[in-house]
C-alpha cells in the first residue's frame, strides 16, 4: 500500500485486504470500491500507551481507521501535500500536519526536550507547536500537509541545516534539533518579524521545509 500525488493538493491511496492506513477524520475526498471508514481510538500500532500519551502531549488530532478494498482520494483544506517513504527510521512531525499514513508504521509522542535540552522545550514555545511532536517509525508511507508546498533539504554531519521555526514541516534520520539566537538574521534578510530564532539541525537525515509561515 502506498501513496501516489494526484496534484499538489491530494494523494490516491490503494487499500488492500488485511491491511489498513490511517488518515485525519474528514481528509476523505472520494472513494471507489468495498472500503470502510472508522473512528480510531488508538491511531496506529502505538496502542493504548501511545494514545495515552498523545492525549497528554495534546497531540491526539482525531483520526481514522480506513480498512477494505479499493482507493481512496485524501486532501484536507487545500492544503499542499507531499509523500515521504520511511525506510525502518523515525518521523519527527506535528500531529495536525498528518494527512494519512499507513498502518505498518508505529505512532508515538516525543518530549522535545529530549531533543535539544531546555532549547528543545523553547522551540516548541516560539513555533506554537507545543513541547511535544509525533512520531511515526517503521517502513511505510507518509502524506503530509504544508503551506505553499514542502521541499527537502538533506543534513550531512558536515552541513548542518538551519530552519526558520515557523517553516519546519518535519525531519528524519539520525538528527539533533537545537534553537539558537541570531539577532537580527531575519532582518538582515528583509523579512524581520521581532523573531531572532533559528532552528539548526545536525546530524544525517533530512528536513522537510514549506515554503510559508503560515500555520495549518
Amino acid at each position: 500500500m502506498s501513496f501516489r500525488e494526484i496534484n499538489s493538493k491530494m494523494v490516491e491511496a490503494t487499500v488492500l485486504p488485511g491491511q489498513r492506513l490511517f488518515s485525519q477524520r474528514g481528509a476523505m475526498l472520494a472513494y471507489q470500491g468495498d472500503v470502510s471508514f472508522t473512528p480510531s481510538i488508538q491511531g496506529g500500532q502505538g496502542g493504548l500507551m501511545s494514545m495515552i500519551g498523545r492525549r497528554v502531549a495534546g497531540e491526539a488530532t482525531p483520526l481514522m481507521t480506513v480498512e477494505g478494498s479499493g482507493t481512496v482520494f485524501f486532501g484536507h483544506g487545500g492544503h499542499h501535500v507531499h509523500v515521504i517513504t520511511l525506510s525502518g527510521d523515525t518521523l519527527y512531525v506535528e500531529a495536525d500536519r498528518l494527512l494519512a499514513f499507513e498502518g505498518t508504521l508505529r505512532q508515538g509522542t516525543m518530549f522535545l526536550g529530549s531533543q535539544g535540552g531546555v532549547m528543545g522545550m523553547v522551540r516548541g514555545q516560539v513555533t506554537g507547536q507545543g513541547l511535544f511532536t509525533t512520531t511515526l517509525q517503521g517502513r511505510g508511507s507518509v502524506a503530509v500537509m504544508a503551506h505553499g508546498g514542502v521541499f527537502e533539504i538533506p543534513i550531512t554531519p558536515q552541513r548542518p541545516v538551519h530552519v526558520d521555526p515557523q517553516a519546519y514541516v518535519a525531519h528524519h534520520g539520525d538528527v539533533r534539533n537545537k534553537l539558537s539566537t541570531a539577532l537580527g538574521w531575519r532582518d538582515m534578510v528583509g523579512r524581520g518579524s521581532g523573531e531572532a530564532f533559528q532552528l539548526e539541525l545536525s546530524g544525517s537525515g533530512t528536513v522537510y521545509v514549506q515554503a510559508s509561515e503560515e500555520k495549518l
